[in-house]
């Protein structure tokens, strides 16, 4: 497919774990891959498995918490790549603590990096979508959303991404945009290590614990969540929108 033929695609948060996945997983079908993170300086794996593998990708760095960084940076994708037309909301961050022991930066750090940082970006991007008379949004939302003891900012953030998909997809569906959400559970990342630690647990023996629990018997893998966000990219997911799919190796309480 020739560059100008080729569809854009922006990753936010895509300088490890889920996102980094997804990044290359979207080079890997074809796509050229804007990869966006808070640290510039740790997208430049990202970009080099994509470009080394014969990809296309340019690495931007970018608080989506910030109108103005978040304009600029999709006015790069589009001035190095073309247009972007599919999305994934991925970045994130984690303010782990009990409800009396959070503080009002813990809350607003979490909220405004997950809902206002997907909402500044969409809104950005969606104009591109429109204009193409195609689109696809993927926003990451959590297991978390149905409630996670010492996640009450990130549960609150994770359902309210969820909202934030559907009500995209009734608005946008009518320009051939659709939008999904992926919730994954007990994904192997830097962030579910970090919470181990927090909870003073050996990672090692949080995953086996967790893979106890899980249907599949096994936690899972960034690249499993980069599968699903890859298919509901595609063309042949164009009849899926305003879903949300656990990619959590069974059922979840509550769903």
């Amino acid at each position: 497919m020739a560059l100008a033929e080729r569809r854009v695609a922006l990753v936010t948060g895509a300088a490890r774990g889920i996102g980094a996945a997804t990044a290359r997983r979207l080079a890997a079908d074809g796509l050229a891959v804007a990869v966006l993170d808070l640290d510039e300086t740790a997208i430049k794996s990202t970009v080099d498995a994509i470009t080394g593998a014969g990809g296309t990708a340019v690495g931007i760095g970018a608080d989506v918490a910030d109108r103005e960084q978040v304009e600029t940076a999709v006015a790069r994708v589009e001035s190095e790549l073309g247009p972007p037309t599919v999305l994934v909301n991925n970045a994130g961050v984690l303010r782990d603590n009990l409800i009396f022991k959070m503080t009002d930066d813990d809350w607003d750090t979490v909220l405004g990096v997950h809902l206002r940082g997907a909402f500044l970006v969409t809104r950005a991007v969606q104009a591109h979508m429109v204009a193409a008379k195609w689109g696809r949004i993927v926003n990451l939302s959590s297991t978390s959303a149905l409630g996670n003891r010492g996640q009450v900012n990130y549960s609150a953030a994770k359902a309210g991404m969820q909202g934030f998909t559907k009500t995209l997809a009734i608005e946008l569906g009518r320009y051939n945009v659709t939008a999904n959400a992926v919730a994954p559970g007990f994904i192997v990342t830097d962030m579910t290590a970090a919470t181990a630690a927090r909870m003073g647990i050996d990672f090692e023996t949080m995953k086996k614990a967790g893979a106890e629990q899980i249907a599949v018997r096994r936690v899972g893998q960034p690249e499993d969540v980069a599968h699903t966000i890859s298919f509901l990219a595609s063309e042949g997911a164009s009849f899926v929108s305003g879903q949300v799919i656990y990619v959590a190796g069974g059922p979840q309480a509550g769903i």
